[in-house]
């Protein structure tokens, strides 16, 4: 498949290189050599559950919704977003393995907090918990976030066109009002497949929703409803 700038996007790839940096970067610092089995077994199993580890989620995604600056879009869980505490993250598809040094008590705060909004109204919980394994270095308490679809996923693990849409559509419309120019579908690509991703599909999405986002994307903004469609540099 070819991407946005003429070149190919290999899943298979990225994943393979995903996943060998969360192993170097989890399991490369000072793990106690009587403990690196047990926490190599324990971020497999994680991994292989919860993975594949990726760049960037789309700005829809029910991780990095509780944003109230709709101006722009947040694409990492951060302090922007509802999350403090974070320390020496790894983002996976289906959640994000974290390691602070303060025990993980204000990271598991804030997720109780988010799950309490719910900012996703029941279309997917966050949850977090500690993980009982040296990752990272012997004084950090990993801790393993996730989000529970409540919705069937696809077959593969992508999220289907079916909530992918109106995901989108909910966190586009409150823009509107305050926007001054469309940006096109090159641009916003990246923030709406999440990353690593290629034209029309990433690892969050395959290309038929990929392709159903784009046409999307690509009727609103004909619209005019966010203003004139931005086309180089202004």
């Amino acid at each position: 498949m070819i991407d946005m700038y003429g070149m190919a996007f290999r899943a298979n790839e990225e994943i393979t290189n995903g996943r060998r940096d969360a192993m170097g970067k989890l399991l490369g610092r000072s793990i106690d050599v009587d403990r690196l089995k047990y926490s190599t077994s324990v971020l497999r199993d994680i991994l292989d559950k919860h993975g594949p580890v990726v760049q960037a989620y789309p700005y829809w995604h029910p991780l990095v919704l509780d944003d109230a600056d709709h101006k722009s879009p947040e694409t990492l869980p951060s302090d922007r977003c509802g999350y403090h505490g974070l320390d020496h993250t790894v983002y996976l598809r289906g959640g994000l393995i974290t390691c602070p040094y303060d025990g993980g008590e204000a990271i598991l705060k804030s997720v109780a907090e988010l799950s309490a909004r719910d900012a996703s109204k029941g279309i997917a919980y966050i949850t977090a918990e500690k993980i009982n394994a040296q990752l990272y270095h012997p004084n950090t308490q990993p801790v393993l976030i996730t989000c529970e679809w409540q919705r069937p996923l696809n077959r593969d693990g992508t999220i289907p066109t079916a909530l992918a849409v109106p995901l989108l559509l909910e966190r586009e419309m409150p823009a509107w009002r305050g926007a001054q120019v469309a940006e096109t579908w090159k641009t916003m690509a990246p923030y709406i497949l999440g990353r690593p991703s290629g034209s029309r599909s990433s690892l969050f999405v395959n290309e038929e929703t990929g392709q159903a986002l784009k046409t999307l994307w690509n009727n609103l903004i004909n619209t005019g409803m966010f203003g004139p469609i931005k086309v180089g540099s202004w």
